[in-house]
């Protein structure tokens, strides 16, 4: 395709009316309220516990592009001391939901290690739903310094 004058001063003009109707490209992140929402869903509107499940987060991350995580849950891994699924979320995050862990009896303890992409400073929950229907919850503020998916 020729560029022509015509199209140029066509192209010229809708950049300027893009510009100007303060149409910005802004990062998505997601709300308290979707968090709480995709913990309800998670645990079929139980409201969570504290105890069971512990979170280790870095308290500072020097880089939100690989912030290091694990979860562990007490449990015996068995009957209705089972630990049947555990949650990662960050609030600020686009997506909430960072990634499900599936246990069952053979796995022998409810303990997984992943990485994960923080946007900014927030905070970093994990949810335990265990058997027996009951859940818990533990949640860790992690600071960001550089980097992330929105800087």
């Amino acid at each position: 395709m020729k560029l022509t004058r015509r199209h140029a001063l066509g192209l010229s003009a809708g950049a300027i009316a893009f510009a100007a109707t303060g149409l910005r490209a802004v990062p998505a992140s997601a709300s308290v309220e979707d968090t709480e929402k995709r913990i309800m869903e998670f645990t079929g509107g139980k409201a969570p516990e504290s105890g069971k499940i512990t979170l280790d987060a870095p308290e500072i991350a020097e880089n939100g592009n690989t912030v290091p995580v694990s979860v562990s849950v007490e449990s015996a891994m068995s009957g209705d001391d089972l630990v049947e699924s555990v949650m990662i979320l960050a609030e600020g995050n686009p997506n909430p939901a960072v990634a499900t862990f599936h246990f069952t009896a053979l796995s022998g303890a409810a303990t997984a290690t992943t990485r994960m992409r923080l946007a900014k400073t927030q905070n970093v929950i994990a949810v335990a739903r265990m058997k027996d229907g009951s859940v818990f919850m533990d949640k860790k503020e992690v600071k960001v310094t550089i980097g992330g998916c929105g800087g």
